[in-house]
């Protein structure tokens, strides 16, 4: 059993993650910040949690294909995406950032507006107000939105295998791994992979659940105090 498709699993995952961890948080204030559009930009940013991941996958492949001018512009420059470790990443960061960008515009949605009101009257900036007053109360959701978007990065196939293939010690992922196996009849290999990913998943959500009991016995101390 080659370890290669767990270590490429948790590359792509924690790259992905850290794309969208920026883009979620930068996609919610947009959209809580615009007064036009905000319908349609709520409607793009959800769309990938919606469609099937392999019509993601293929609509990424029209994006970065070498026959479209956005792909034919990167490969002036030697980055290929597709069938490459960047497309995988690029495939689990599109279909995880919508968990992202939903978890992090419901923790800010659920800020009361009087604290921002207060600190706007004080002079201080809105950057200033985002980064050191919204976003540190919001940090429960937002740490909960990031869970997500790792174990849903972790997990993703469709678009993946469409975007990045299946090259074995390149971009084959553990999702991957499993299908191929299957393929191949080996069920035993399946199996072992399925194990690893739930095991991942399961440690991953009961991290989740500690650190959301945690901030929640720190909140109730805090008012005690």
């Amino acid at each position: 059993m080659q370890l290669s498709p767990l270590i490429i699993s948790l590359q792509v995952a924690c790259v992905a993650t850290i794309i969208t961890f920026f883009c979620g948080i930068a996609a919610a204030r947009l959209v809580l910040k615009i007064k036009k559009g905000q319908n349609i930009l709520d409607v793009l940013f959800t769309l990938p949690l919606v469609l099937p991941p392999t019509v993601m996958g293929f609509f990424l492949l029209l994006v970065f294909g070498t026959n479209n001018p956005l792909g034919q512009l990167l490969a002036t420059f030697g980055i290929k995406v597709v069938f490459s470790l960047s497309g995988a990443i690029i495939a689990a960061a599109t279909v995880s950032f919508p968990l992202m960008y939903r978890t992090a515009r419901g923790a800010f949605e659920q800020l009361d507006i009087n604290i921002i009101y207060a600190a706007r009257t004080l002079g201080t900036s809105e950057q200033w107000i985002f980064w050191k007053l919204i976003v540190p109360l919001s940090w429960p959701g937002i740490i909960a939105g990031t869970i997500l978007a790792f174990t849903r990065a972790l997990g993703e196939f469709g678009a993946t295998i469409m975007l990045a293939g299946n090259i074995p010690g390149k971009t084959q992922t553990m999702s991957v791994a499993i299908y191929t196996a299957v393929q191949a009849g080996n069920r035993q290999l399946a199996y072992q992979w399925v194990a690893i990913i739930c095991i991942i998943s399961l440690i991953t959500i009961l991290l989740m659940n500690y650190w959301s009991n945690y901030q929640k016995r720190r909140q109730q101390r805090e008012v005690k105090l």
